[in-house]
């Protein structure tokens, strides 16, 4: 027999961790593929003297990345480590590694700050999530492992750790990162936390809305991608969905990440939409997306753990984290039809754009437009108005001659 399908001091919890995977759809292959790497990450700790009990996530990644992944495995062995080692702090077994000071008292500033952006400023989750981000990173940058220090914070921490951002990647293609550092230097200002107002240091990103023109597709490119994702033999029916809701609804990305089953009232033919700042609204079904949407839960979706309509397909079939997942939708299009993107970055919001701008070429108003991309503000519409060439020509006035010389 294979020395490592011998039993191991893991052995034991093996059968509870399989059923608690297996009620999350994991596949039955897939929960023997994990007993067998479990068998090799114990035969690890069996020559070191280190019993379940004494398991920390931290000690599990240590240990797991020391054996290499198999070619046939599609999970590393620390990742499965560290997916192993909750279940059995659930089970009692291992105890929760206790926080250190300076980790607690982190824990409990981020903690207060996250229910002040919940209770008082009315973020969405998703919202709090990226903006509690920032703020970690900003603390860990600038103290790293050592108790906080909150009035000793400068004006040179905050363009340091900006120009830290901007070093590791390319610069950041929006406003977000400045934003969420000011909400969190204006929180701890309004707490007394700081003894002055560091929001007022972090620079201004430099976003030229009025230098360019909508980055959109025509309606043959349009109908092109989306021909492309359908007939995607594993996710098609997924993808294609979330796309033509975009395409057809004007959705954005996180807007069709945030569809509940229950939203869709199939008698009335309506969806119910969760828009930016918790705006609800209510949109008519047409009947192309409304068969998409109806493929999709026939044949390709299996969560039985949320009520989010577009999962991943990989167990435990959870909702998305983030949309970043249609943006690699619309690269894998774009590289399959060898059609061109309007950008370097590849965004979600290229659906929203082509559709506005085939609109107003197509001779609809600015107030039609921004009804229908359900905008809160007629100025965030005004950016098509530069698309409107011929209305544009009527009120130009004439180019200046200069009076000819007698």
């Amino acid at each position: 027999m294979e020395i490592f399908n011998q039993t191991t001091c893991l052995d034991p919890y093996f059968v509870s961790f399989e059923k608690s995977l297996s009620s999350k759809n994991y596949k039955p292959a897939t929960l023997e593929n994990y007993r067998y790497l479990l068998r090799r990450f114990g035969r690890l700790l069996e020559p070191e003297g280190i019993q379940p009990s004494a398991l920390t996530p931290d000690l599990a990644v240590e240990f797991g990345r020391r054996l290499p992944a198999t070619p046939k495995s599609q999970i590393k062995i620390p990742n499965l480590a560290r997916l192993f080692v909750p279940h059995l702090i659930e089970l009692g077994v291992a105890k929760r590694p206790l926080l250190t000071p300076a980790q607690a008292e982190r824990h409990e500033l981020l903690g207060n700050f996250e229910s002040y952006l919940l209770r008082q400023r009315g973020l969405s989750p998703r919202s709090v999530y990226h903006v509690l981000r920032f703020a970690d990173r900003f603390l860990d940058h600038r103290f790293g492992d050592h108790m906080i220090d909150l009035p000793a914070l400068n004006a040179r921490d905050v363009v340091s750790f900006m120009e830290y951002l901007l070093a590791r990647k390319r610069p950041f293609r929006d406003k977000t990162p400045a934003t969420h550092l000011r909400s969190f230097f204006q929180y701890l200002f309004a707490q007394g936390l700081t003894n002055t107002n560091l929001s007022l240091c972090v620079p201004r990103a430099h976003k030229p809305w009025g230098a360019r023109l909508p980055r959109h597709l025509s309606p043959d490119e349009v109908e092109t991608v989306l021909a492309s994702v359908r007939a995607n033999p594993r996710r098609g029916a997924r993808d294609y969905a979330m796309l033509l809701l975009m395409a057809r609804l004007r959705l954005r990305a996180l807007e069709v990440m945030a569809i509940q089953l229950d939203d869709i009232d199939w008698r009335a033919g309506e969806l119910l939409v969760r828009g930016k700042g918790q705006r609800h609204d209510r949109l008519p079904i047409p009947t192309d997306v409304g068969e998409a949407i109806s493929k999709y839960l026939r044949e390709d979706r299996t969560s039985a753990t949320t009520r989010t309509l577009f999962v991943t397909l990989r167990a435990p079939n959870r909702s998305f984290k983030d949309s970043q997942v249609v943006n690699d939708i619309l690269k894998e299009a774009f590289a399959a039809t060898g059609v061109k993107p309007p950008t370097p970055y590849v965004g979600s919001h290229v659906l929203r754009h082509s559709l506005a701008t085939n609109m107003v070429r197509a001779g609809a108003s600015l107030e039609e437009i921004g009804d229908l991309l359900r905008h809160r503000s007629r100025a965030t519409t005004m950016i098509y108005a530069k698309l409107y060439t011929d209305g544009l020509r009527s009120i130009a006035q004439p180019w200046p001659v200069a009076e000819v010389a007698r």
